[in-house]
């Protein structure tokens, strides 16, 4: 294949696992196909597809991470996200993810948390100076945030990777692993400390009680889903963390 075809190719690998983890049901608090947003977010996610392309691009041309490409890629990025914006919106933890990912992997594909994390510790200079919700959550409570989690390597994205198959009950055992010990930027914002604890403890239970296969698991599933809904928690850090996994997942499918 030629460069632009295997930017298209990672692009579409990336919003694949986006619609992936959109479709997936029973997620405590996340919209599923059951959703009123379902079908928005599911066509705003195509409109990453153009930006992560040109990621990918910029990456393979540059070939490391260096300050120039990290500016670069935050140009693209944020124009991306006024496309997105335009076709619906969300998204917004998820393209600074995948971005990263699908940069990574257009440079190193064997090496792809590493050459993330790289990238991540360099400073985009074109970034806006207004803070925003998740680097306020970081300042407050001393939550990594996703730029914490990327510029650690994405220590939840490796948890969550051995547990990952195509089946729907390993990914939820996957989520429900993220949600357990990530400190979720979103949570602590809309819920605080305690209501992250709450959600945290609620999602080990259901592992300690066998993941959402068991009777007892599925029964705490359950219930978890509509106190978060009912409260208006979205664990949207978890979520993204786990469409990072399952992009990084199908990589390593494709290039074992």
């Amino acid at each position: 294949m030629t460069g632009s075809h295997e930017d298209e190719e990672l692009a579409r690998t990336a919003v694949t696992a986006l619609t992936e983890q959109l479709a997936l049901t029973s997620k405590p608090g996340l919209p599923d196909p059951s959703h009123p947003d379902h079908h928005t977010l599911r066509w705003s996610a195509k409109a990453l597809a153009p930006g992560l392309a040109a990621i990918a691009a910029a990456a393979r041309r540059t070939g490391e991470p260096t300050p120039a490409l990290r500016a670069e890629l935050g140009a693209i990025a944020r124009g991306t996200e006024h496309s997105v914006g335009l076709a619906g919106g969300g998204h917004r933890g998820a393209l600074w993810t995948l971005g990263l990912l699908v940069a990574a992997a257009a440079m190193t594909p064997a090496d792809v948390l590493p050459t993330a994390k790289r990238l991540a510790a360099l400073p985009d200079r074109g970034a806006p100076r207004r803070p925003s919700r998740g680097s306020t959550m970081s300042a407050k409570y001393g939550a990594q945030g996703a730029r914490g989690e990327a510029r650690a390597g994405f220590p939840h994205i490796r948890r969550a990777l051995p547990l990952l198959t195509e089946s729907p009950t390993a990914r939820r055992n996957a989520l429900l692993t993220i949600m357990s010990t990530l400190r979720d930027t979103e949570l602590l914002y809309t819920a605080g400390p305690h209501g992250l604890h709450h959600v945290q403890g609620r999602a080990a239970d259901i592992l300690s009680a066998g993941g959402p296969e068991t009777p007892q698991g599925a029964a705490a599933l359950a219930v978890l889903n509509t106190d978060l809904h009912d409260r208006g928690w979205r664990p949207r850090g978890s979520a993204t963390m786990l469409t990072g996994a399952l992009f990084v997942a199908s990589l390593r499918r494709e290039n074992p």
